[in-house]
């Protein structure tokens, strides 16, 4: 309320005075205009559809050219967000156009996974702006802002409603980027159905809490034009990049046996309408809703997130200081009590470790004691054996010396004999 009260005390202290002679400051629109065309602009466009409804078609119908993109099956695992950046310039006008193209979208048996992946690119876009906006050193004048700034959703022209899909999808992404839904290939339905069908859309829509894009009617010049066109909504457009020669013109159109779908044409379809609000009229605007509404509504969710807020308990402005000292202590706090803790635990921890080596210990003494005894015992009784085995040896060796000494006796008392034989043989011859 304080700073308010200031800014109305400032409002009425300002004077208007008349200038006696030319200054010069009536060249500022000039001179914006001069560096915003040496700067160059960007833009990035969201393209969301069944594959095959002719997202890229479209693109290249919108822009007059020929984007290259490769075409897509119905067999992609998970939905793929493919952004490509083109540099275009018309007259003296340089834009840095992305397109992204989400391939798959819908094709896979869980549906959720489908619009999962949208959300978290367009959050990833916020991201990186964040983070580039959080540096120290900051670049912003040459950083390649890649938010999206339109998002073109493509519905079936089946006549009937919109699917489940479509609703959850364009409800999850209402917050966060300016949705344009576009019915596509309209000539496949007839005008009647169309009419139809686009009150039962923007009936869905609102009986679901769905918030589209509205083109902005607080400025007068295209007060009347945006309000005109807020009822066309969505566009039933055509897309097509052959040329048909109608008359004695070549016409961008679609040939079918029955006639010609000329794309341009406003009764034959909303393609002008769809070109002239995104592209000639409110681009602009669309390029600041995304920064003032969507990015801001990012960035205050994920600051309050980390605990940042404007004010105090007592409804008191608090600086950004005050609450990242804040914040610091109650970090720092909390770091010192899971230090503490973890210091708790790491000591619990090593005594139970030194609690099991000691029991380990104990175990492996008693088993060392145990093998120790049996060592022991092994040994006494193999000394015994060897005392047994020693005194065997002795006794064997005692026998062997008789026996051997018995033996010397015989053998020398058989050798007398002998030699008194041959005596007594000798004496008697």
């Amino acid at each position: 309320m304080a700073s308010t009260d200031v800014t109305r005390q400032l409002d009425t202290n300002v004077r208007p005075l008349s200038m006696s002679g030319h200054v010069g400051f009536d060249s500022l629109p000039d001179q914006l205009v001069s560096r915003s065309t040496g700067q160059g602009f960007c833009f990035n466009i969201l393209c969301i559809g069944e594959t095959g409804i002719g997202k890229s078609t479209l693109m290249d119908t919108l822009f007059n050219t020929n984007f290259e993109n490769s075409e897509s099956t119905h067999f992609e695992p998970k939905v793929k967000l493919r952004a490509q950046t083109y540099q275009l310039q018309e007259s003296n006008v340089q834009l840095k156009l992305t397109v992204v193209n989400t391939v798959g979208f819908g094709d896979q048996m869980n549906k959720e996974d489908s619009y999962q992946h949208v959300v978290k690119y367009i959050d990833a876009q916020f991201e990186s702006y964040l983070q580039e906006e959080l540096k120290i050193k900051r670049s912003l004048h040459n950083y390649h802002d890649t938010r999206i700034h339109a998002c073109l959703y493509f519905i079936a022209p089946t006549g009937h409603s919109l699917k489940s899909l479509d609703l959850v999808t364009m409800k999850k992404l209402d917050s966060k980027v300016n949705i344009i839904p576009v019915i596509a290939k309209a000539d496949t339905i007839s005008k009647s159905e169309l009419h139809k069908f686009k009150i039962k859309i923007m009936s869905e829509l609102v009986s679901n809490g769905v918030q589209i894009y509205q083109f902005p009617i607080d400025d007068e010049n295209v007060a009347k034009i945006n309000t005109t066109m807020n009822s066309h909504l969505p566009f039933a457009v055509v897309g097509s990049t052959e040329e048909v020669k109608i008359g004695n013109k070549m016409v961008k159109a679609r040939q079918y046996p029955w006639g010609v779908v000329q794309v341009e044409n406003e009764s034959h379809c909303d393609f002008v309408k769809l070109r002239e609000m995104l592209i000639c009229v409110n681009m602009e605007d669309l390029r600041e809703q995304t920064h003032t509404r969507h990015y801001e509504l990012y960035r205050r969710c994920k600051l309050e997130e980390m605990g940042f807020t404007d004010t105090d308990a007592e409804n008191k402005p608090v600086s950004l200081q005050e609450t990242y000292e804040t914040k610091r202590q109650e970090f720092l706090f909390e770091l010192q009590k899971r230090e503490e803790e973890m210091r708790q635990m790491f000591v619990q921890r090593v005594k139970e470790k030194e609690t099991e080596l000691k029991d380990a210990e104990r175990e492996l003494q008693g088993k060392f004691e145990h093998l120790k005894r049996l060592h022991q015992e092994e040994r006494v009784k193999l000394d015994e054996k060897k005392t047994m085995l020693e005194d065997e040896m002795s006794g064997f060796s005692k026998r062997k010396i008789a026996a051997e000494l018995l033996q010397a006796q015989a053998f020398t008392g058989s050798m007398n004999i002998k030699k008194d034989k041959d005596r007594k043989n000798s004496g008697f011859m």
